[in-house]
């Protein structure tokens, strides 16, 4: 079989990498029923401190038992399969470091290794022994029934913020680097009752006084409209006697990288878009192949997988003729 490599920014369509994974077998002689996981998407690393870097990924599908981080060829750290975030710690000031991920099965098979994430951890601080302040004037509102936003002013150090920490029942659960001061919490469970603090940290790893408690409880399980593109458009396109589908949105407000979306054409079998490299900021776009007939009717949305491995809420429909 001949074997076409991959460019950056490359959409795949998933039927394919499917196909080949039934014509072609497990790669290692597993069985289909434990099948190697796939390589974790969207992996991000910021430093935390002079001494550690927060490492977040997407989750990589069904079959997951355990995530290994490694810096460098060294593995770091390993967490659950529900955990997609870690803090790497005890790391040289002013050093660069290269984190991957891996996803193990349960009969302990490694999946490929993630794209690299590179971070680089500010100098150290001499003799800095005062924490931020408390960040203030936290809100939350919920997204859906698996996630909510908050937001906060922004504490103050003597020496810069470097990051914020948001808590659940005093364990940290995410983070963003200092110069946000919003952020969106997804993985939660519908019907459940959260609450949720900040903490500012600085370049030294001073911790400031938690925040004051948001508590917001996730409606039942439904459709995750907080969650869908925005700003879905599509208009035909016809070039040498064939007529294509143009679709433009805006990625759902979410932390974390979204590399796939699913796309429901005329209400019938879905299909995949998976950007084979970095996916595009801002605005996304795609084509369809809609056939050689003027005068056809197509109704089109879609909606994104989300960092924490579950689906978003749908689009708006759009329809389109072809030829008009």
């Amino acid at each position: 079989m001949r074997r076409v490599p991959l460019r950056p920014g490359r959409r795949v369509p998933i039927c394919a990498v499917l196909l080949l994974a039934v014509a072609c077998g497990p790669a290692d002689g597993g069985s289909d029923a434990d099948p190697v996981p796939g390589a974790p998407t969207g992996v991000t690393a910021d430093a935390g401190s002079a001494t550690s870097v927060h490492v977040m990924w997407n989750a990589a599908g069904s079959g997951v038992h355990a995530y290994e981080v490694y810096r460098g060829t060294t593995k770091v750290s390993e967490v659950p399969a529900a955990q997609h975030m870690v803090d790497v710690t005890r790391l040289k000031p002013s050093t660069p470091y290269v984190f991957t991920v891996r996803a193990r099965s349960a009969d302990g098979r490694l999946g490929p290794p993630s794209r690299e994430a590179r971070a680089r951890t500010p100098a150290s601080v001499a003799a800095d022994h005062s924490a931020p302040s408390r960040p203030g004037h936290v809100t939350g509102r919920v997204v859906d029934g698996r996630a909510v936003q908050l937001a906060w002013a922004a504490a103050h150090d003597d020496r810069g913020v470097r990051s914020y920490a948001v808590q659940q029942g005093g364990v940290k659960i995410h983070g963003v680097g200092g110069g946000r001061t919003a952020t969106v919490v997804t993985g939660l469970r519908p019907g459940t009752r959260y609450t949720f603090t900040v903490r500012a940290q600085d370049a030294a790893g001073n911790l400031s006084p938690a925040s004051a408690p948001v508590r917001l409880t996730t409606p039942g399980a439904g459709e995750r409209r907080g969650t869908a593109p925005t700003g879905f458009t599509v208009t035909s396109r016809h070039v040498a006697g064939s007529y294509y589908l143009d679709l433009a949105w805006d990625p759902p407000n979410v932390d974390g990288v979204i590399t796939e979306y699913q796309i429901r054409l005329d209400g019938g079998t879905d299909s995949s878009l998976v950007w084979g490299g970095a996916p595009p900021r801002g605005r996304a776009h795609h084509s369809l192949y809609a056939g050689r007939e003027a005068g056809e009717v197509h109704r089109v949305r879609l909606r994104a997988r989300l960092p924490d491995g579950t689906w978003g809420g749908f689009s708006a429909q759009r329809s389109v003729t072809t030829g008009r």
